[in-house]
């Protein structure tokens, strides 16, 4: 489950991270503008996210944190703003300037460096959970199938779901099926790691398993921007909190700044209100 594209991050802690020379930025998010109609959802979100740094998004519903994550997958197409991934393999960057016209390559070539990671799951109900797994490498990818299953078990295994390899998600439960969704995120081999809320449909007795994954993937060096009301979990894994509300960005910086001592009023209205502190 190793993230190949991020050679000699594995196993470095957010200290570490945090004390090394800061990297050119792996993504480059500036002045992101997003409306829906009238409904204006984004106002100038900027943000960087380091290879091998997990990133959280945090902030009420509504706020706006999904539309960001979406707009780094290609799944929203802002209205505004730029988005530029860095290849350090070829030198050659792709940027986005949705205030002009996108191409679909472009927005293709953007999803291809991403995966998703889905609130609920988005797994094909008609298919067995390898299936699911292998979709987008062999169809999308077009890896030879050999190759996909192969990487595939290894990755079932990695998350304990060896045994449910031709199970179908009806049959799986909740904390078992995100964990697979997260699974059929890592077999594309993406640069970056994007979960929306990934515990928000779960029982709480099911949170925990799936947390487990995500640190692991974050102590493993995985570059991810996290939307999650998990704040304590955010404390613990994120290298940097970003606060929204209203579609602005109103707080960021390091996670132990951020959620222990806010800066920003509204920002401490929140920490307080879902951690019970200050």
């Amino acid at each position: 489950m190793s993230p190949t594209s991020q050679p000699g991050d594995r196993g470095v802690d957010k200290a570490t991270r945090a004390a090394a020379p800061q990297a050119r930025p792996v993504l480059s998010v500036r002045n992101l503008a997003k409306a829906f109609g009238s409904n204006v959802v984004l106002r100038d979100i900027d943000l960087d996210v380091r290879r091998g740094n997990v990133v959280a998004l945090i902030g009420p519903s509504g706020s706006g944190k999904t539309t960001v994550l979406r707009s780094l997958n290609g799944l929203e197409t802002p209205d505004a703003g730029t988005v530029t991934f860095a290849d350090t393999a070829t030198g050659t960057d792709l940027a986005l300037d949705f205030s002009a016209k996108v191409s679909k390559k472009n927005v293709s070539d953007l999803r291809d460096r991403s995966a998703m990671v889905f609130q609920h799951y988005n797994l094909f109900p008609h298919m067995t959970v390898l299936e699911n797994v292998i979709e987008g490498p062999v169809q999308v990818q077009k890896r030879k199938r050999a190759e996909a299953i192969a990487d595939a078990e290894k990755l079932l295994a990695r998350v304990g779901l060896s045994d449910k390899r031709d199970a179908y998600p009806f049959e799986l439960s909740g904390g078992q099926q995100q964990r697979v969704g997260i699974v059929r995120a890592l077999a594309l081999k993406p640069q970056l790691l994007l979960f929306d809320e990934p515990t928000s449909a779960l029982d709480p007795e099911l949170v925990g398993e799936v947390l487990g994954v995500i640190q692991e993937l974050a102590e493993e060096g995985w570059t991810m921007v996290i939307v999650t009301h998990e704040l304590a979990f955010a404390r613990q894994v994120a290298d940097e909190v970003i606060f929204m509300d209203g579609g602005v960005v109103v707080e960021r910086g390091p996670a132990a700044e951020v959620l222990r001592a806010p800066r920003q009023d509204r920002t401490r209205q929140f920490v307080r209100r879902l951690l019970h502190e200050f």
